[in-house]
């Protein structure tokens, strides 16, 4: 049994927003800032996170756990995000703490 995601994946490092109701709070391993995917953008993370799929869903929350074997299996470097507000955004964590950490990589990907 497959479980709808409000995400899908593209290649080695893209993920893909695509429910509008649900945000996404990207993971990418302990060490890293947790970012969160709105349907206008990407802000910072700084809540706990869900305990368990149903509290995500109270929240209107998913989390994607970079990582894990159904994403992308290892902690990544670099992040692609395309988010609901048309951009596709460049997640550096080899830049975390300046303001090359998250930028807009295209304008319009639409």
């Amino acid at each position: 049994m497959s479980i709808e995601r409000a995400f899908i994946k593209s290649g080695r490092n893209t993920i893909i927003h695509k429910e509008k109701k649900l945000d996404l709070v990207i993971v990418n391993g302990e060490a890293h800032p947790k970012i969160k995917v709105t349907a206008n953008g990407l802000v910072p993370f700084k809540e706990g996170l869900p305990r368990n799929r149903r509290e995500g869903k109270e929240r209107y929350l998913e989390v994607v756990q970079v990582a894990s074997a159904d994403v992308f299996g290892e902690v990544k470097r670099l992040l692609f995000i395309q988010a609901l507000d048309g951009r596709e955004y460049k997640v550096d964590y080899s830049k975390i703490g300046t303001k090359l950490f998250v930028r807009i990589h295209q304008d319009s990907y639409l």
